[in-house]
């Protein structure tokens, strides 16, 4: 794709995912279902951080794209670097866990995750750009150029840590409040819920390694070529 071309995408998908995060988060206090406790905001979702991370993603991106329009090689290979660790690690898997997360356990019992109530707070369509559509970007993104994926340990030890770190704000939302973020957590014991952490942990890591199989199916052959072509500079 040209780089033109790829600068237009990023900066739609950047506005658009800009757009989503502003609409939720500017949810007016009084319209919220009094079951939706209001310590955390909505930070303490991870649908809505997710669209945060999309947001600085794309946005990293654009830059990308622009610096290499205008010829700053130099300054775009560093940020190229920091937009190829964001998405192997964290804008890829994190969407990916998002949306099939989510429609999983809507399938199962909403209520479990986003009750009824809030269908009179938030439209259908934010609903969708939230927990849908996040995947299909993903997979264009995919598409679209390669990526540079770190070395498996260092990214699944990133991936833990900022893992670690969502558990670990979940868990003090409830020390605080004494509720879940997700009434999904109140059917567990302590042995249970560790081992659902786990799960998800597990689920999470499986999507970072498909995002990692999709990017050397398709680029394998351009990346093994830069990779030698570096080698022999």
């Amino acid at each position: 794709m040209e780089i033109s071309t790829l600068a237009t995408y990023h900066c739609l998908a950047f506005v658009w995912y800009f757009f989503v995060a502003y609409s939720i988060t500017h949810i007016k206090t009084e319209e919220r279902p009094s079951e939706v406790f209001l310590y955390g905001g909505q930070w303490k979702y991870l649908t809505v951080l997710n669209l945060v991370l999309q947001a600085v993603f794309y946005g990293v991106s654009f830059l990308a794209d622009v610096l290499r329009l205008i010829k700053k090689l130099r300054c775009a290979k560093r940020v190229i670097s920091s937009r190829d660790l964001l998405f192997s690690v964290l804008a890829f898997p994190v969407s990916t866990f998002v949306c099939i997360s989510f429609w999983t356990l809507y399938s199962y019992n909403r209520e479990l995750v986003y009750p009824k109530s809030l269908d009179g707070v938030i439209p259908l369509w934010l609903n969708h750009a939230m927990h849908t559509a996040v995947l299909p970007f993903a997979l264009l993104e995919i598409l679209a150029l390669p990526h540079r994926y770190p070395a498996k340990k260092n990214g699944l030890i990133l991936l833990g840590f900022v893992a670690f770190l969502y558990i670990s704000w979940v868990l003090w939302i409830y020390s605080v409040t004494g509720e879940w973020v997700y009434p999904l957590f109140a059917l567990f014991s302590p042995s249970g819920l560790a081992a659902f952490f786990a799960g998800s942990l597990a689920v999470i890591v499986s999507f970072y390694n498909f995002g990692e199989f999709l990017n050397r199916m398709i680029w394998g052959h351009f990346l093994m070529k830069e990779k030698t072509l570096q080698k022999h500079l």
